[in-house]
């Protein structure tokens, strides 16, 4: 019964939130400039500049998206090809600008929708300091915080393979 009320907590939790917050139209170049600069700000250069990369090269539109970071250690160890850009992108984002605040709310086991339509991103919720999702830390919360874009910091690539 707690697990009934759970889920239909979150089921009219998205649905408020996704009635109340414009994702399906274009992003504002502004505000994907503004994210960018929020991103360099604190050091996230590499994913920054794979924003940059795709920016004006794909027929999808960018939405109002949360995207999780990977540091530069980390997209540096990894192997991302210019054709892989965007489906890397999208699967280090939520369709939807959640602060951290929002994010909390969610309890552990609580899937939400990655940028891709096929993956799903897990929430492991222990607090603010020990926060993931999938197999990644969120390490640094609310990065982007003047733009529709929200952003966070994650400790890893998020994998999808568990």
């Amino acid at each position: 019964m707690a697990l009934l009320r759970c889920c239909l907590f979150i089921i009219l939790f998205l649905l408020g939130f996704a009635e109340s917050q414009p994702f399906t139209h274009p992003i504002n170049h502004t505000d994907l400039q503004v994210a960018i600069g929020d991103m360099r700000a604190k050091s996230y250069y590499g994913f920054a500049m794979l924003l940059q990369m795709l920016n004006g090269t794909t027929a999808q539109p960018i939405r109002d998206f949360t995207f999780l970071m990977p540091d530069d250690k980390q997209l540096s160890s990894s192997s991302i090809f210019v054709d892989e850009v965007g489906e890397f992108l999208l699967k280090h984002a939520i369709p939807m600008p959640l602060h951290f605040n929002d994010l909390s709310h969610f309890p552990t086991g609580t899937l939400v929708p990655s940028g891709n339509s096929s993956r799903m991103i897990r929430i492991y919720n222990r607090g603010k300091r020990d926060f993931f999702v999938n197999n990644a830390k969120i390490v640094s919360a609310n990065v982007c915080l003047n733009s529709v874009i929200k952003c966070h910091g994650v400790d890893a690539i998020i994998d999808y393979d568990n």
